[in-house]
């Protein structure tokens, strides 16, 4: 007796969709992508097992929203896969990494992996072998922190961590040196390392919701950066003066004394250690002054035009409380040397920063 034509088709859709329908379909022509439905998890939310040797040419896996549970050894049987998928899922408690990823031959071929919109508290140490990684996303998550090893994806051009709980940002994340793209809005940072500043291949830079109340002059070194995202962030209104001043020490006066002087030395008459130390003075931006500072100064911001439309607080350090800041003048004519100093870097900003989002 002939099959009904609907009874039909349904049977033929529950064949294509099954395991086994996708694997003889594997074997007659390599899958390269694959986004299997949540039907094809184990039992424990798992991976189905034998995944490897059904699609032994994957390079695609999107396995986002399915309610996945772990990523567990299957994954190790995929040495051809350069992008991961795991979005809106379950991830982030322990064991949800496979064990041994960072040996595995997956380590080598996986560019891009997007973990956003799981339940990990914090980046997972079995990332951070993943030395080829370029693209990782673990936005949305409940991340509390950066650990200071995620200098370790020195191949990373993208890194969004976004809409998470982490308050700083570990210096080491300035040894990324082809991060492109960087995002880290919706957070609770207050402040911003002045060593991003090294990220010379940054082109974009998303801080918007956070608490930031100023930002390191630095950033304006950032030569290669063409959006900046600051909205939403308690900037501060105001020129905030002598915040925080600490007096020299005996060895910073002597060692500020020699640089501003230009006593002369060689190498042979000074320890190894004060040789060191002389090589780290850093001079006034005070274009009056002419001193330098080695562990003491003045913390002030200065409001800096960009695109002669917005007015960024920058960080600036001065030598001493008595250092007149260029970032005010004791006179308020419009021809002061501090607006004149402050025109000269908005130029220069506007130069570098080509969209600044405030708003």
């Amino acid at each position: 007796m002939a099959a009904e034509p609907g009874r039909a088709e349904e049977e033929a859709a529950e064949e294509e969709a099954s395991p086994a329908a996708a694997a003889a379909a594997a074997a007659a022509s390599p899958t390269r992508r694959l986004a299997p439905p949540a039907s094809w998890l184990s039992a424990e939310g798992g991976l189905p097992a034998g995944l490897g040797r059904r699609f032994p040419a994957l390079e695609v896996l999107d396995v986002s929203g399915t309610g996945l549970a772990a990523l567990g050894a299957e994954l190790l049987e995929l040495p051809r896969l350069h992008t991961l998928l795991a979005k809106n899922n379950r991830l982030g408690a322990e064991g949800s990494l496979p064990k041994g990823l960072a040996g595995a031959p997956l380590a080598r071929s996986l560019r891009v992996l997007n973990l956003s919109g799981n339940r990990f508290t914090r980046v997972p140490g079995a990332l951070l072998g993943l030395r080829r990684l370029r693209s990782l996303s673990l936005g949305s998550n409940r991340l509390q922190g950066i650990p200071p090893a995620i200098q370790q994806l020195s191949s990373l051009e993208f890194l969004y961590l976004g809409g998470n709980f982490i308050t700083s940002i570990p210096p080491e994340l300035a040894n990324l040196p082809l991060l492109n793209y960087l995002v880290l809005c919706d957070n609770k940072i207050q402040s911003i390392p002045p060593q991003l500043a090294q990220l010379h291949s940054l082109r974009s830079l998303s801080l918007h919701n956070n608490l930031l109340t100023y930002l390191p002059r630095e950033i304006l070194n950032l030569v290669h950066l063409e959006e900046l995202s600051l909205r939403g962030n308690p900037l501060v209104v105001r020129f905030v003066r002598d915040l925080t001043y600490n007096p020299p020490s005996l060895q910073e006066l002597a060692g500020r004394t020699i640089k501003t002087r230009n006593v002369p030395y060689v190498p042979s008459d000074l320890p190894g250690n004060l040789l060191r130390y002389l090589s780290l003075a850093s001079n006034c931006p005070n274009p009056k002054c002419g001193g330098v500072y080695f562990d003491s100064c003045v913390r002030q911001i200065k409001f800096v035009d960009f695109c002669g439309k917005y007015r960024l607080p920058l960080m600036h350090y001065l030598c001493s409380p008595e250092c007149s800041s260029p970032c005010s003048s004791a006179s308020q004519s419009s021809t002061s040397q501090s607006e004149s100093d402050s025109e000269d870097e908005a130029i220069v900003a506007a130069r570098r920063m080509q969209k600044v989002l405030l708003g």
